[in-house]
């Protein structure tokens, strides 16, 4: 039995580009970190206090996806201007273009060899294209509408794609042939991914749902209904233990694929959480939303297990495997011998207009099927704007917001006095976050119009100097 898991905290965040963030990745050493985002740059954000960001300009639109190389040498984008850009992620901002798609192109990914890419577009294909010689390789063709996102598989010989169609779609790559569609009835998937083991596949559905799939019996294994809006975007602990999901609703969870429950509820972002990703080893995650912030966490659950790792991830590995698979679209709570649970949802549990700043209640054992009206299972994390990290803002020092936990119940559940002041605490500290966040847009602004008075002074200053020489 491992030992309970601790607070995630948030580390440090990143401000600097100019519109929603909408992709974050990790290098593979951990200093540094790549963002896409609606103002059409590339961020390369390092992790040390006292180095620079670098801002890659070169996509004529938004850039909706961003990756770094296994070897961490190169940065893969992807952007509304139909191209995908290989970078070298340095002071230099090199670059090349790959031009094949027809429309937008929404997502991009390396092969774990690092030999090649594969890209998702609006143009309803999926392309592979071969790195170092930069070719177009062929394409997958069978989607009907837009193609959100298309990751290969742990071995790299499957994609798996999903689409506007609301199909989830998984290809063999040597064969070029689908040999599985997944339907989602009621929206479609903005994300998708593989687990670390390969034997299956995470979607985050416009429904507010977050689905595990087997790829080999080709059924529902976990069902998460635990969101107010739609999810953007999710990625898998590299363990295979936990799964951390990023919403519409402003909030950011992080689920027990073990037990199959909810652990955590984050917040910190104001609107939208657009993106979210687990470092290589897992030690961090990073998240970036519609505030134009990149926020790193770190995850402090795995500093739990320690060397435990290898052994969770064959336990998770193994009960995924084996899992019970859902027959409904809420099936009851199914008890696994090796400790993993299918987890299904009660509509009544989760469909019953909580808001952003509300705990979420989960169910805690397979025995129980009553509304969670009383015990919360999962801990509800909220960014304060009071601090003692300081981050880098346009290389200005910042306080970072800090992490306050609120106090896991126990079986017995929360005192109804206990909650209510939690909620209100909870509150409280959001509208100190907003408050904070105006400050330093108008701090920003200030700064702008600052620096274009110093320029109008100095060309003023010129024109001067060069009549009095006449």
């Amino acid at each position: 039995m491992t030992s309970a898991p601790s607070d995630p905290t948030l580390e440090r965040h990143f401000k600097g580009h100019r519109d929603n963030v909408t992709s974050v990745d990790f290098s593979c050493n951990m200093k540094q970190i790549a963002t896409g985002s609606h103002d059409s740059c590339v961020m390369i954000w390092n992790m040390k206090p006292q180095m620079r960001a670098y801002r890659f300009d070169g996509h004529k639109d938004a850039v909706t996806s961003v990756q770094f190389s296994p070897s961490g040498h190169l940065v893969a984008s992807a952007s509304r201007d139909k191209t995908v850009r290989l970078w070298m992620p340095s002071m230099k901002a090199e670059s090349t273009a790959f031009r094949a798609h027809t429309a937008t192109v929404r997502s991009v990914n390396f092969s774990g060899d690092g030999q090649n890419l594969v890209t998702a577009s609006d143009d309803k294909t999926i392309k592979v294209w071969t790195v170092h010689r930069q070719k177009f390789l062929f394409s997958l063709n069978q989607h009907i509408n837009w193609v959100r996102c298309a990751k290969f598989s742990p071995d790299d010989r499957l994609i798996v794609s999903s689409s506007d169609d609301k199909t989830i779609k998984l290809w063999d790559k040597n064969s070029r042939e689908c040999i599985h569609s997944f339907y989602e009835h009621a929206g479609y998937a903005n994300h998708v991914d593989f687990h670390p083991s390969g034997t299956c596949i995470a979607a985050a559905s416009t429904d507010n749902s977050v689905k595990v799939w087997d790829i080999r019996s080709h059924k529902m294994l976990q069902h998460y209904q635990v969101h107010s809006g739609a999810v953007n975007s999710l990625s898998f602990h590299p363990a295979g233990n936990f799964l951390i999901t990023a919403s519409s609703d402003s909030t950011m969870k992080i689920l027990d694929l073990v037990e199959g429950k909810l652990l955590y509820t984050l917040h910190g972002h104001q609107g939208p959480v657009t993106c979210v990703a687990f470092s290589r080893t897992g030690e961090y995650f990073a998240s970036g939303g519609s505030d134009e912030q990149v926020m790193v966490w770190k995850s402090n659950f795995d500093c739990a297990e320690g060397s435990d790792g290898a052994r969770l991830q064959h336990r998770t590995t193994s009960s995924l495997q084996t899992l019970p698979a859902s027959s409904t679209a809420h099936p009851a709570f199914n008890s696994h011998p090796s400790g993993l649970r299918s987890q299904a949802s009660e509509p009544s549990e989760y469909c019953n207009g909580q808001d952003s700043h509300t705990a979420v209640h989960t169910q805690s054992n397979s025995r129980s099927h009553s509304r969670a009206t009383q015990s919360h299972t999962h801990r509800h994390l909220s960014a304060s704007s009071s601090s003692t990290h300081q981050t880098q803002t346009r290389g200005r020092p910042q306080d970072s917001p800090q992490v306050q936990a609120q106090s896991q119940a126990s079986d017995g559940g929360v005192p109804p006095g206990l909650a209510s002041t939690l909620e209100h605490i909870i509150g409280q500290l959001d509208i100190l976050t907003q408050t904070v966040s105006i400050l330093e847009q108008r701090l920003t602004l200030t700064e702008d119009k600052l620096k274009e008075c110093l320029e109008n002074q100095m060309e003023i200053g010129l024109h001067l100097q060069r009549q009095g020489e006449v």
